[in-house]
């Protein structure tokens, strides 16, 4: 079976440079996705290792299944935040490595009927887990004027917010909005162009976040990474925009200055300008990694 989407493991050698730190090691893929980062993975790993991946969309697993096609790779369908329970329910010890790639893969983003991009039109959903209740539309249909421009600020970083919030309260009295050009056009019509980005791509990525709960997503990475790793073991992580990547930097500060971590990578690791040019969805990428002491 040949796979509609192909997802390009990002800093993939790099990763595996970093974490891949024992050939028959147990390892976590958090974000499983297509697979990528863990068929690359075990290129480079032992006979005898593991790699549990964990994906909330099944669709995604189901393809991450047929990419793979290796028994070496389990694959899950729950949140990350399920890793320290599941190796203890598979019997295996704690990790010598984990990754959380907390991007978007190719299949989510060029696939309309998810509803991620602005550029075909599709249903405002922006779920990654298909069986939650809290859609894009309902955020643009039923929250209040407030919510909607707080997480215009907070997760889009968006200037025009409230501008934006209010047209989307205005547009909805008229009726529900529905599929992603609608809300497009909507905000179209109340911010200027910003050169190659669209004026509604911010107000899309707050959307998503919200929608997903990201943040909080990446808040409780950290939190789980002593029950995850044993003693050597690494994280990597890696982000695609600003707002995770500076709660990533802060917290790996924070568990370093306690003494029981190490920051493996100082400064942030980024694509060469080889793989952004071979792979433009790789050019917000930023990669960090700490070690369990």
């Amino acid at each position: 079976m040949t796979l509609p989407w192909k997802h390009i493991p990002i800093l993939a050698g790099e990763i595996a440079d970093f974490i891949l730190t024992e050939p028959d090691g147990v390892y976590v893929d958090g974000t499983l996705g297509l697979g990528g980062h863990a068929k690359f993975f075990l290129s480079r790993l032992g006979p005898k290792a593991r790699i549990v991946g964990f994906d909330k969309d099944e669709e995604a697993l189901a393809m991450a299944r047929e990419n793979v096609s290796d028994g070496r790779l389990t694959a899950v369908h729950a949140s990350y935040t399920q890793a320290a329970q599941t190796l203890a329910e598979l019997g295996l010890p704690k990790a010598s490595g984990a990754l959380f790639d907390l991007g978007l893969s190719s299949y989510q983003l060029d696939n309309p009927a998810r509803g991620f991009s602005l550029l075909r039109d599709g249903p405002l959903d922006m779920r990654f887990d298909l069986s939650a209740s809290l859609t894009a539309e309902k955020i643009v249909n039923e929250w209040g004027l407030a919510d909607l421009e707080r997480i215009l600020l907070d997760y889009g970083e968006e200037r025009n917010a409230h501008a934006i919030a209010m047209a989307v309260m205005a547009a909805r009295r008229e009726g529900k909005i529905t599929t992603t050009f609608q809300l497009k056009n909507i905000v179209e019509r109340v911010v200027r162009g910003r050169g190659k980005i669209h004026p509604a791509t911010q107000t899309f990525q707050a959307l998503r976040i919200a929608v997903n709960d990201e943040l909080g997503c990446v808040e409780r990475v950290a939190s789980l990474l002593p029950d995850i790793l044993k003693p050597g073991g690494r994280a990597a992580v890696l982000t695609f925009h600003s707002l995770e990547d500076r709660l990533v930097k802060t917290r790996f500060k924070e568990m370093a200055a306690g003494g029981q971590w190490k920051l493996v990578n100082k400064h942030v690791v980024a694509p060469s300008y080889e793989e952004v040019r071979r792979n433009p969805r790789a050019r917000s990428a930023k990669l960090r990694v700490i070690e369990r002491v």
